[in-house]
């Protein structure tokens, strides 16, 4: 396997090659791995995301995968990096992390068999599917402001090619505290079954990115948490939740709710709002006050 990163060198962007703890660019230039300031790994003409895929995250929403991947997609705008932070606007309380892996297309695909994906796949990241179920009552087709605000689509830290994507662990911790806890054996659909199926209408082009879907246990996270995804042979990525200065703007627009729609998918959708089964006191806070107050 082979690891790229693409990081701030002397003020310019440039791809280096992670040997060790050193990353190193092709004209000898090296920074070490703590100290370098990451940028995306590619630069994508479009972000896809799955929506169900891990049987535990279906099972935890009590319904049924169904009879095929479903899709939203992700403005460019949203993507971050390895240390990025991730912006809550002002206004918004439900900011809920995803750890998810992310397939990385390296040459032009389109009508390809899942047996033939492979090949057009240059490797995989590791990727934070972060959603915004503030808006979720106005944008729940479309998942557009849900999941495609501003720095909501951090990647990285690194592309690896060559890496086989079967029976890997992934682990999402919030403050060193594990909260998704899997492994690839619970996707219903693999990585290549996705290539193959969004390209059959459109063409994906080198640098595009899928997110493949996360397991159970997304929860809101709040400034000043440090969210961590960990995939095995990839890495992990890091990423701390900051408040946005600027409020919402209330004189347009739908503006952020709390519905019982909102609330139940922010806290787990095995959560009833009438109290049927609460989330554990041990892990999460029952409100947003309780959090913010300390």
């Amino acid at each position: 396997m082979t690891e790229f990163r693409r990081i701030l060198l002397e003020g310019a962007p440039v791809q280096t090659i992670r040997h060790g703890d050193e990353l190193v660019a092709a004209d000898g230039r090296s920074v070490g791995v703590e100290e370098a300031v990451h940028l995306p790994p590619v630069e994508p003409t479009k972000i896809i995301a799955v929506h169900l895929n891990y049987q535990s995250r279906t099972d935890e929403f009590m319904t049924k995968l169904p009879p095929a991947p479903t899709y939203f997609h992700k403005p460019i705008t949203a993507l971050n990096s390895h240390k990025g932070a991730v912006v809550r606007p002002e206004r918004c309380k439900w900011l809920n992390y995803e750890g998810e892996i992310v397939i990385v297309i390296g040459r032009t695909c389109r009508n390809v068999s899942p047996e033939e994906a492979g090949d057009y796949i240059a490797g995989y990241t590791v990727g934070n599917d972060y959603g915004l179920h503030d808006f979720r009552d106005t944008d729940a087709g479309s998942m557009l402001r849900v999941k495609g605000s501003d720095t909501l689509a951090p990647i990285g830290p690194g592309l690896v090619t060559g890496w086989d994507f079967h029976n890997k662990g992934i682990q999402t911790r919030v403050n060193g505290v594990v909260r998704q806890d899997s492994t690839t054996a619970e996707m219903e659909w693999d990585m290549h079954y996705l290539v193959a199926d969004i390209a059959r209408t459109i063409t994906l082009v080198p640098g595009d990115i899928l997110f493949s879907g996360t397991p159970a246990f997304s929860r809101t996270v709040y400034p000043g948490d440090v969210v961590e995804v960990e995939v095995e042979g990839l890495g992990v990525l890091s990423n701390t939740i900051v408040q946005g200065p600027v409020p919402i703007r209330d004189d347009c627009g739908a503006q952020p709710s709390e519905s019982e729609e909102v609330i139940s998918t922010a806290l787990g959708g095995d959560w009833e709002f009438r109290g049927i089964r609460t989330p554990s006191k041990d892990l999460y806070p029952s409100t947003v006050e309780e959090k913010e107050q300390g």
